[in-house]
């Protein structure tokens, strides 16, 4: 299928050729139709397979075929869990409007109240926004959400992993007069996703975009055992270190910690081995973060030292490596990870070096992605310890006839709150006395004739 058959405007089409993108992605082609009859949307699509362009596209599509006679606030609401992914959503959809008289603009952290002032007092049709900073906003009675048409949630799950579950919640709430709402991201995992996805969507259709072979095969994932934390430091210098052949291009790599404090310790350790690196990390001064990215995307240092907080904010194309110093928590974090390579048509490698400790979590990632991660090893530092055995599983005990019950009962229960929790969220009221009452899109109803009276 071509961009052309989804029936967009000339100008997008137009835009989609300055970017490059030829013909539509799996995702791309499975979101954009529904989308643009207004159908709500739960969709999954692996990291780097066009999610973006999937939501963005229909909606700048309404909002060309749907002007508005004079300004006012969003009419388009992208809610983002980082404030480099709703940097880099920006980016993408500056270039989609470039040309129209339609304003993007961004309400996140780390930036001045007076950067955003316009954002909030100024005509705006597009808004992409982390959902804290967004609330400060609403809190203050100085972002109106009524005139949102379009509510998208991407990387919904780790938005509700970050904590942002009432936020969030309100957030729908505030913007009930919208017409369609899409969730995105690249795993629909979680009970905690599925029970804030019914109080959301409205008969939803439900998406997956499978990466095809072509695609899948385009991360080369291996693992190399590690005997000890002198032994995987070890390792990842030797990795780092490897000399690029002539006809391979010139390595650029992640490094994925769990924590802050393993991070400072790795970049000190490389440091002694006079490995230069830059590094991001959860709440780092946005202007130093903004500098570490940019000196990595410019290629004036080749590796980045990051924590899983970076891990869905960074769209560097040309991404070489990734290293999984340390496993993730979850398998759907591994998946994450490892997307950052091989983005745009281009191969990549993805390794973790993985400890006694690390070999469950392996277990799990392999059953998650249904394949057996190669093992590799180097030569000068081959491990000298057989690979750990997986921890045996534990047997549930059979459910009793009354546990069954107790389940059930607990579910209604459940389905109960729900469905109070949604009928409430209906009842929410945006507390601006200016902005009470109906959207200007909405329409006013039939007057009474006074005259008669």
């Amino acid at each position: 299928m071509s961009f052309e058959a989804l029936e967009l405007d000339p100008h997008l089409l137009n835009a989609i050729a300055k970017m490059g993108h030829k013909r539509p992605t799996s995702i791309q082609t499975l979101a954009i139709p529904p989308a643009m009859d207004e159908q709500d949307i739960m969709a999954s699509a692996p990291t780097g397979t066009g999610k973006t362009l999937a939501f963005l596209l229909p909606s700048v599509q309404r909002l060309i075929d749907f002007p508005r006679r004079k300004g006012g606030s969003a009419r388009i609401l992208v809610l983002t869990p980082t404030r480099e992914l709703a940097v880099q959503i920006s980016e993408v959809a500056q270039q989609l409007v470039a040309g129209t008289d339609l304003v993007v603009g961004n309400i996140i952290g780390g930036i001045s109240y007076q950067e955003q002032e316009k954002v909030i007092t100024d005509s705006v049709d597009i808004v992409i926004a982390t959902p804290g900073r967004l609330m400060e906003y609403i809190d203050s009675e100085a972002f109106d959400c009524r005139e949102v048409e379009t509510l998208i949630l991407d990387e919904a799950d780790r938005m509700l992993d970050m904590g942002f579950i009432k936020e969030m919640d309100r957030i729908a709430g505030e913007t009930r007069w919208r017409k369609h709402t899409s969730l995105f991201s690249a795993t629909l995992e979680g009970k905690g996703l599925r029970e804030f996805s019914r109080d959301v969507l409205n008969n939803p259709v439900h998406l997956t975009a499978e990466v095809s072979r072509r695609e899948s095969g385009k991360i080369m994932q291996w693992v190399h055992l590690a005997d000890s934390p002198e032994h995987k430091l070890n390792l990842l210098a030797a990795i780092l270190q490897q000399e690029t052949k002539e006809d391979e291009q010139q390595q650029k790599v992640i490094v994925f910690v769990k924590t802050r404090d393993r991070l400072a310790e790795l970049v000190a350790q490389l440091a002694e081995l006079k490995i230069s690196c830059c590094y991001l990390r959860g709440e780092m001064d946005q202007e130093k973060r903004n500098h570490a990215l940019a000196q990595f995307k410019e290629g004036k240092i080749n590796i980045l030292i990051a924590t899983d907080v970076a891990a869905r904010g960074i769209d560097v194309p040309d991404v070489t490596h990734v290293i999984n110093y340390d496993m993730p928590r979850s398998a759907d974090i591994y998946v994450h990870r490892i997307g950052r390579t091989a983005r745009g048509g281009k191969k990549g490698t993805a390794i973790s070096l993985i400890e006694a400790h690390d070999v469950d979590m392996l277990a799990k990632v392999e059953r998650y992605t249904d394949q057996k991660i190669k093992r590799r090893v180097i030569q000068s530092l081959r491990p000298t310890h057989k690979e750990a055995q997986v921890s045996q599983r534990k047997l549930k005990k059979p459910v009793s006839k009354k546990g069954k019950e107790r389940a059930d009962e607990l579910k209604k229960q459940q389905k109960a709150k729900r469905l109070k929790k949604k009928e409430d969220m209906g009842k929410q009221r945006h507390r601006n006395v200016k902005a009470k009452g109906k959207p200007s899109w909405a329409g006013q109803g039939k007057k009474e004739d006074k005259s008669e009276q």
